[in-house]
């Protein structure tokens, strides 16, 4: 049993005399995303056909500037399209 714990001894003192070399610091580079203002211009509304008729307006012109709108939305909504797909 001596003989054992004065192995054990030797062994374990053995160990500790080892220095493990520990690596230096390392440079890592690290990919932010950081955000940027957009530099587009700004798409201005433009004056939809329903908000220049009259009160009292017909009916047959009330269609007419309608479906006139529908084509101004249209074209409004692709510019603004445009515009986001280019500040991503």
């Amino acid at each position: 049993m001596k003989r054992l714990i004065a192995v054990l001894c030797l062994v374990l003192s053995g160990c500790a005399g080892q220095v493990v070399e520990q690596p230096g610091p390392q440079v890592v580079r690290v990919e932010v995303p950081v955000q940027i203002p957009c530099r587009i211009e700004r798409v201005h509304r433009p004056a939809f056909a329903v908000d220049s008729l009259p009160i009292g307006a017909d009916i047959g012109e009330q269609m007419r500037a309608l479906r006139a709108e529908r084509r101004q939305r249209q074209g409004y909504e692709a510019r603004l399209e445009v515009v986001l797909a280019a500040c991503q």
